[in-house]
């Protein structure tokens, strides 16, 4: 799938950002600094501007963090001084607090009885009220994010004599919006979500020993160690693993599942698990469902690689229209600072995808992709298939329009800025340059998943938020619903 690709600093990315990846081991004589390594570097598309690992041991926990690739942050040297009996690892795209190095993650926080260190996948919607009412109380905060503040929350209920898990739990239920977390603390490792199961975490086992067990956001990253797939965290748990093994507690009286669809669409790897089946699978049938609801006479059917490929061949195998790659991606083109010349920036996205002429010129082309936001990207790609000789190019989206920003740890714009918030689909067809351009129901979406429809949040199509946003949150991305209302 195409993670995402960190574009010139003049060009914002067009596509939904991930927020985080978390991932923690608890493999006592295990090298489990480096097991985190692997897992994150599995993890690595979930967010790309910082890594870092803390490790507890007897002596106390160890933390190495710093901007950049997980590749980048960690070397053999720097992976040698964390010794230690568990881990919590993090890979973090910024959505509440500035890309700045005090705002990566692990969160290590002081308490009564021991550090905490914290990984968070997620967004609280209600932080600007949980800050103030730490400050109250003299706890200072170091960072901008929303993360540190459940780990000082954590740490504040400590201080009334709460154990580990009374005071953790006392946290969680002052925290609202969407949260999975990986915890270390002197006593063992938590592995949490929210009531709604928002964002994901899973539970796998490692090695003969059952006792040895690791937490991540998807089943990739157990993948890449050798870990087997126990089950999910389930919404509203938490588990609390330690040398007596895993137990489970369920902190929420009110669990509501509602995991993110844009995880099955998009985010989470293919090759990830969701309900028993791969991605993959689920992104073919969306691709089926797509034609089916779609059709149009055509040539070729290709896909915006990566993202697009699996419905793509999807809505081939559906339609009988051949499958092609017309489009090429570099996909070695990192971020950088060097500004293009004014005839590369015409070219715009070659950077990143180059078309098969001999593939497209003289054809019909479906072109496939997973959504579109902005807009400005696949108006490059249309104009690059129309330079390669496309006779017509027709655009189809495996997903519905989106109309509405994310609060719960998906970074998108402002509503003004969603090209369906503000735009028909004809007019959209119009702005990209296709001849025709159709996306996915929001009915044909859910009914592809197999699964209760009830059961996922789709709030970023539909504007229903599982989760009430406090108005001075809405404010900032809601601009449309309030100029209406004005």
């Amino acid at each position: 799938m195409s993670y995402p690709t960190a574009l010139p600093v003049n060009e914002p990315p067009d596509k939904p950002e991930e927020a985080c990846a978390v991932f923690g081991v608890y493999s006592p004589g295990e090298d489990v600094a480096k097991l985190t390594y692997f897992g994150l570097y599995a993890l690595q598309h979930r967010g790309q501007e910082s890594a870092g690992i803390a490790t507890f041991n007897p002596d106390g926990v160890r933390l190495h963090k710093d901007m950049g690739l997980v590749a980048r942050v960690f070397d053999e040297e720097s992976l040698l001084q964390l010794p230690g009996n568990y881990a919590v690892g993090h890979t973090r795209y910024s959505t509440t607090g500035s890309s700045l190095i005090a705002n990566a993650q692990p969160v290590v926080v002081p308490s009564r009885i021991g550090s905490i260190a914290l990984a968070h996948n997620g967004n609280l919607v209600n932080a600007p009220d949980l800050k103030r009412t730490l400050e109250k109380d003299d706890y200072e905060l170091i960072s901008t994010t929303d993360s540190e503040m459940i780990a000082v929350a954590i740490a504040q209920e400590l201080e009334s004599g709460k154990d580990w898990l009374d005071a953790a739990k006392s946290a969680f239920n002052r925290c609202q919006g969407a949260y999975s977390l990986v915890i270390g603390t002197p006593e063992g490792l938590m592995g949490v979500r929210d009531p709604h199961g928002i964002r994901p975490l899973v539970i796998g086992t490692f090695g003969s020993d059952s006792q040895h067990y690791v937490l991540a956001s998807e089943t990739a990253g157990l993948d890449i160690i050798g870990a087997d797939y126990l089950r999910d965290v389930e919404p509203g748990e938490m588990v609390w693993i330690t040398e007596k093994g895993l137990a489970s507690f369920h902190w929420s009286t009110k669990p509501e599942p509602k995991l993110c669809v844009f995880e099955m669409i998009y985010f989470s790897r293919p090759d990830s698990m969701v309900n028993q089946e791969s991605l993959y699978s689920y992104r073919l049938r969306l691709g089926q469902q797509l034609a089916q609801e779609s059709y149009v006479e055509a040539d070729s059917v290709i896909p915006v690689p990566d993202s697009g490929v699996p419905a793509a061949i999807g809505f081939s195998h559906q339609s009988g229209i051949t499958f092609e790659e017309g489009l090429i991606k570099n996909r070695y083109v990192g971020r950088t600072f060097i500004q293009p010349t004014q005839s590369m920036r015409e070219a715009g996205i070659r950077m990143k995808l180059n078309p098969l002429k001999d593939v497209i010129s003289g054809k019909r082309i479906i072109m496939v992709d997973d959504s579109i936001v902005r807009g400005t990207t696949s108006r490059k790609i249309v104009q690059a298939l129309r330079d390669a000789g496309a006779t017509e190019v027709h655009m189809r989206i495996s997903s519905p329009p989106v109309t509405h920003p994310c609060f719960y740890g998906i970074d998108t714009d402002s509503q003004d800025q969603l090209i369906a918030a503000t735009k028909s689909v004809d007019e959209i067809a119009a702005q990209i340059g296709v001849d025709s351009l159709a996306y996915l129901s929001w009915e044909g979406m859910l009914k592809a998943t197999r699964e209760n429809p009830d059961h996922f949040c789709s709030a970023c199509f539909t504007g229903d938020y599982p989760i009430e946003i406090p108005d001075q949150v809405k404010q900032s991305k809601l601009l449309l619903e309030q100029n209406v209302s004005s």
